[in-house]
């Protein structure tokens, strides 16, 4: 396949796909092997779930901008270091919308404000 197919066309670089997490890097809100829904932008709001291209290498992360601007991308288990992004080349691929584990739906907007590190009003469709 060339880098362009690769790459995608058209109105479907618009949509929302889907990806299987792998690993705990993001446990215990997106444990190993959940699938979560992308929504493809290259904004996001701070503290956004984010899919993130850094230096060609591609990271499932939290988005945090702190006081004085200092970006980085967090992984909420803590024995992952944060990914310091200023000096490096990087972009948002998208921002998680969507959360599913084993038939239990979780939705995130980020319309609102959060206030806390991981907050973000989710929604759960299943009435469980």
């Amino acid at each position: 396949m060339s880098e362009l197919e690769l790459a995608g066309s058209g109105c479907s670089l618009h949509e929302p796909y889907a990806l299987q997490v792998l690993g705990n890097e993001m446990e215990p809100e997106f444990p190993d092997r959940c699938i979560v829904i992308i929504e493809p932008t290259d904004q996001c709001p701070n503290h956004a779930f984010v899919f993130a291209d850094v230096e060609g290498v591609r990271w499932f992360r939290q988005y945090a901008r702190d006081a004085a601007g200092k970006e980085r991308l967090v992984a909420l288990n803590a024995l992952y270091p944060d990914i310091e992004l200023e000096g490096l080349a990087w972009s948002v691929l998208g921002v998680i919308i969507q959360r599913n584990i084993r038939r239990q739906v979780k939705h995130y907007d980020y319309t609102q404000q959060p206030s806390s590190r991981t907050a973000a009003k989710i929604t759960d469709l299943t009435g469980q």
